[in-house]
């Protein structure tokens, strides 16, 4: 499956106003000013540090010890796709966020496609898509497999003012479509999609690994009609 683009909308006010302003969502047991989307620690060498997580070194086990025990790990394939190893969380708190959170799990075609010959079943997802529930000692092995990306769709909706406001003015700005725009960081490692029509995905990559992020959307200029 390509790279990155992964959101159900929770149309609640009262988590909008916390995202502008801090201190005003506060949750039993979670501390607000911390694992922000917009707290990104650069080591200088290349990495980064996001939710107390480092893409391209943390493993899925620590996503879990930082982030909770409920999350979902399969193979999400697309026709004629060896696919990817996922981890998913419906729900998450960073800071006083609430977030959909996917991390996107660094292994060859390989590994996927040993792993998806011993899963045990798959269903299928939006349209063709499949779901592939890995074997329980593929499940272990997981664990210890690095995360090369940590996708997040908050609750609420962003407008691009919003996005600049907290993360500041992007390195470079492609609009997709219309409605739909990518504000790329690659110092930070950090695409943040703006969308008119749908949820708005923030995606983290080690900076180093900004490729990840920025080559797709040089295929989609490439092959974009002269004169759009």
């Amino acid at each position: 499956m390509k790279f990155a683009l992964s959101i159900i909308a929770l149309i609640l006010v009262a988590l909008v106003v916390p995202f502008l302003f801090p201190g005003m969502g506060k949750r039993e047991g979670v501390d607000p000013n911390s694992n922000l989307p917009w707290q990104i620690q650069l080591d200088g060498q290349g990495g980064s540090s996001v939710f107390g997580l480092k893409p391209g070194t943390s493993t899925l086990g620590e996503v879990r010890q930082k982030l909770g025990s409920e999350i979902e790990v399969a193979i999400i394939a697309e026709p004629n796709e060896v696919g990817l190893i996922e981890g998913y969380y419906a729900q998450v708190p960073l800071g006083f966020v609430l977030a959909k959170l996917v991390v996107t799990i660094d292994a060859s075609n390989d590994v996927v496609s040993a792993m998806r010959e011993r899963a045990l079943k798959a269903k299928h997802m939006e349209s063709t898509t499949r779901r592939i529930t890995l074997h329980p000692e593929d499940l272990v092995a997981a664990e210890s497999l690095p995360v090369r990306a940590i996708s997040v769709i908050p609750t609420v909706n962003l407008d691009e003012a919003t996005v600049i406001q907290r993360f500041g003015p992007p390195g470079e700005r492609v609009a997709v479509s219309e409605k739909r725009v990518h504000l790329l960081y690659p110092d930070k490692g950090l695409d943040v999609v703006v969308d008119g029509d749908g949820k708005e995905v923030l995606q983290y990559v080690a900076p180093r690994n900004f490729a990840l992020l920025r080559e797709p959307l040089v295929a989609i200029e490439v092959a974009k009609p002269v004169g759009q």
